[in-house]
């Protein structure tokens, strides 16, 4: 009888140790779990269970022990389902598989707005962003050919966790800048261009473009032009390097030869790119379009009117926006 009674309390036991390791529930939303610098295995589990996660802190804590993650928990915040066992939460928590959270980045903006639009997804400090990003060994580092990041910050659509550096979320920008560029890197090789005039083009193409289909026409314009020794003439440019900007550009500001980002003035590429250019427009860049256009003008509808001649442009400029000012 004492060794059937064993036997029962033994069986009995396992089953309530394996009831113990199961889901708290079979059904409900994901939780917010947060596991913070310097917090023990006890603390964990203990919290764990506070928050209906787990069904009891002690065989969480053993098990974890048994498998020998005591000291693998990794600091980070986790969604964690109620619907998973013990063994898949603190698996999830040791493989550091931490909560993301999606941000978008529309190409043509430059690096301080880029820095806000993240900021206001709470994934980095708006400041420290703008520090890292005018880092000049931070650049170095990441093998980028100037004394900051402007237009080296791909942009795309990202998922990040919470709690990474301004360093490491510029990093993961740049480096897929360099992915895409490691792309291009041949075709821009056989035009004899560099990364830094890649992407200095590239930017300038991006803020000009309002339909994307025409950026390798609008391309194909500024290597005409500058195969031709003639000055990029380039409003996006020359307001990137005025301070504060208050949206009107007037004469003195395209007479302004201390500008040195006025392509009115000064000839060729300026110093480095106005904004961040998405792939299409870096692609554009090192294969655009054949043609003969030396002018661009816009029709007020996102498209452009291409001319080749000093003529038919200006017929145009009077067409589109001469005539539409004195409405």
């Amino acid at each position: 009888m004492a060794a059937a009674a064993l036997f029962l309390l033994g069986v009995t036991g396992a089953a309530l140790l394996s009831q113990h390791l199961e889901p708290v529930s079979e059904s409900g939303e994901p939780v917010l779990f947060v596991v913070s610098p310097g917090e023990s295995l006890r603390t964990v589990v203990a919290r764990l269970e506070s928050q209906g996660l787990v069904r009891d802190a002690r065989v969480a804590s053993g098990w974890a022990r048994w498998k020998g993650l005591a000291g693998s928990l990794k600091v980070g915040e986790y969604r964690i389902s109620p619907t998973s066992s013990v063994a898949e939460i603190l698996d999830q928590i040791a493989r550091g598989a931490v909560a993301t959270y999606e941000v978008s980045i529309p190409e043509g903006l430059t690096a301080v707005e880029i820095g806000r639009r993240i900021a206001e997804a709470e994934l980095v400090d708006e400041a420290a962003f703008a520090a890292a990003v005018r880092d000049p060994e931070l650049a170095a580092k990441l093998g980028v050919p100037a004394s900051h990041l402007e237009g080296y910050l791909l942009p795309e659509t990202y998922r990040m966790p919470r709690g990474l550096s301004a360093e490491d979320v510029a990093t993961l920008l740049v480096e897929h800048f360099m992915e895409v560029w490691g792309e291009l890197e041949p075709k821009a090789r056989e035009r004899e261009l560099s990364l830094h005039e890649v992407a200095t083009l590239a930017s300038i193409v991006e803020k000009e473009t309002g339909a994307a289909p025409e950026r390798p026409l609008i391309a194909s314009v500024f290597h005409n032009r500058l195969g031709r020794g003639m000055r990029l003439e380039s409003d996006p440019t020359i307001i990137y390097g005025i301070p504060d900007f208050d949206g009107n550009l007037r004469r003195r500001d395209l007479d302004n030869a201390a500008n040195p980002y006025n392509t009115y003035q000064i000839p060729g590429l300026p110093p480095g790119p106005i904004a961040s250019p998405g792939r299409a427009a870096l692609e554009a860049v090192v294969d655009p379009a054949e043609s003969d256009f030396l002018f661009f003008v816009s029709r007020n509808d996102g498209t452009h009117h291409f001319s080749k001649t000093y003529r038919e442009h200006a017929r145009m400029v009077d067409r589109y926006q001469r005539r539409r000012g004195r409405k």
